[in-house]
């Protein structure tokens, strides 16, 4: 559910828009501390009222108002309901005496209590007791035995200050007072429930304030909101919380490139899963229609605006579904200051791009051939070392000349560049491309990032091909809606019986190729 509210601002509508859907979400995700804290502000609530506050016990006294005038002697008189009116009226008179200060002094000095007059005024409240002519004096004191005191002292003054200033009327003793068994406040089940109310209450509001003023890209339409750019496809998270900092993002630590096939090839080629092959190859269908009869050999640059997206993750996979169509691809790893194309393929670090550049190696050492299963192949010019001036080297007028000649022996290129959020290296290698892809990790990136990234490709006039969704929970979205239906159709199709029936057709294709030759 959304809400949206229109505002005048200088002429023009602003519209603002407030999820409840996402806000609900978030409560919900955040449920457990909600919970959390709010048991903690009952426990401290209670803790500070056992150890802070000073209980308080109360005792009271009852008197009936008597308007003598309603009777001489012993002939009684019909009661009608002004005179009941105006003895409730005198409830209020009786109890300004009370609180006057010659009465409090008698008081004070009746019961033998150190108290000035001020202070026992604050001690003691009169009322009148469910609108009737019968009013109540409460005491209230940290000793019970003083309360008692008091109250019963009030009795015995009380009563001759009202016959001696009203005549006519008179206060009978209804109640005495008696010692509290215990005190009336504080409140420890009160006490216990405000705090967890104030701790619910208070928590919910900042988890719904950060929500509200959260700009991570939580699904599509957060893209869509700040992007004008088409998303072409959304992969799924296919690692684990172990594997995630070792693929997507930038690590400080040397990677060793011993890594086991398997670990490799359960992200990047066949025996990824299912719905991730089939967003890379939606991915790859709408890049082919793209470049149309446009360009005979499209370089495609693949950013991100932060690091740690999986852009290199992105470019590999699309390489390698490049070459399932049997395409020459080339994939060029042009993160030369934390290259990570090395790591995740079985290719070498150098030679490499850098040492192309500087003159310390020809073209034909750079390339190296990737395989990653035995059908599909594609080539792949990794980092190379570490150079002091990457984007010198970028720029250089060799780099150019090295893609306008590998236009003539490939049909795709793809360049992994740095993020355009972390360094101004991606910039400079755009201007080779003939597009740029986006890629944006759902629940990591955020709009003010992706805004920025896109509007520096925009300013040097890039041509930005669309965004790709990485890292996309299964259970939100388009997975949610086919994840039990259109995708449980092909449940027959496990990785053996995938890899079996791909491994048969792909034969198949060979044989009658060299039939035809």
């Amino acid at each position: 559910m959304k809400e949206k509210t229109y505002g005048a601002n200088n002429g023009a509508n602003d519209l603002v828009e407030i999820d409840f859907g996402r806000i609900w979400k978030a409560i919900c995700k955040k449920i457990w501390l909600i919970c959390i804290v709010s048991v903690l502000c009952a426990v401290i609530s209670v803790a500070g009222t056992f150890y802070l506050i000073t209980p308080e016990y109360e005792s009271s006294a009852m008197f009936y108002v008597n308007n003598n005038s309603l009777s001489v002697g012993d002939t009684s008189f019909s009661i009608s309901q002004g005179d009941i009116t105006a003895a409730k009226s005198l409830v209020d008179t009786y109890i300004v005496i009370l609180k006057s200060r010659a009465c409090l002094n008698d008081v004070i000095d009746y019961a033998d209590v150190d108290l000035t007059d001020s202070q026992l005024r604050k001690m003691i409240s009169a009322s009148s007791v469910n609108d009737t002519e019968v009013f109540e004096v409460v005491v209230t004191s940290d000793d019970p035995v003083e309360a008692k005191e008091i109250a019963n002292a009030i009795t015995y003054i009380l009563p001759k200050r009202i016959s001696s200033i009203v005549e006519g009327t008179s206060a009978n003793i209804v109640d005495y007072a008696i010692v509290a068994s215990r005190p009336a406040s504080p409140s420890y089940p009160k006490n216990a429930i405000l705090g967890f109310l104030i701790g619910f209450m208070v928590t919910v509001i900042i988890v719904i304030i950060r929500e509200l003023f959260d700009v991570t890209i939580r699904k599509q339409e957060d893209v869509e909101g700040c992007c004008s750019h088409p998303i072409l496809a959304q992969v799924p998270d296919m690692f684990s919380a172990q594997k995630q900092g070792e693929y997507y993002a930038y690590s400080s630590k040397k990677h060793n490139t011993s890594h086991s096939q398997n670990n490799k090839t359960s992200v990047v080629g066949k025996d990824i899963s299912f719905v991730a092959s089939e967003a890379y190859k939606l991915l790859r269908t709408k890049l082919q229609f793209s470049f149309v009869d446009e360009i005979t050999c499209p370089v495609i640059g693949v950013s991100s605006a932060l690091a740690g997206e999986g852009k290199s993750l992105t470019a590999a996979n699309l390489a390698y579904s490049l070459a399932q169509l049997e395409k020459r691809v080339l994939l060029i790893d042009c993160d030369m200051r934390r290259p990570s194309i090395s790591y995740k393929l079985p290719v070498n670090k150098k030679p490499g791009l850098s040492n192309y550049l500087t003159g310390y190696a020809d073209i034909c050492m750079s390339i190296q051939n990737c395989s990653l299963d035995s059908e599909n192949h594609f080539d792949v010019i990794s980092s190379g070392d570490t150079p002091p001036n990457p984007i010198e080297l970028l720029s250089s007028a060799k780099m150019e000349k090295m893609l306008i000649e590998l236009r003539n022996s490939y049909d795709y290129i793809i360049m992994d560049l740095p993020p355009v959020g972390e360094v101004s290296d991606a910039m400079v290698a755009a201007k080779l491309t003939d597009g740029i892809l986006f890629v944006v990790r759902q629940d990591y990136c955020n709009t003010v990032a992706l805004s920025s990234a896109v509007s520096q490709f925009e300013f040097i006039e890039s041509r930005i091909l669309g965004v790709v969704m990485n890292c996309v929970n299964q259970n939100d979205g388009k997975y949610t809606r086919y994840g039990k239906g259109y995708y449980s159709k092909y449940g027959k199709y496990s990785k053996s019986y995938a890899s079996a029936a791909y491994a048969k057709a792909s034969r198949k294709a060979t044989e009658e190729r060299n039939n035809r030759k």
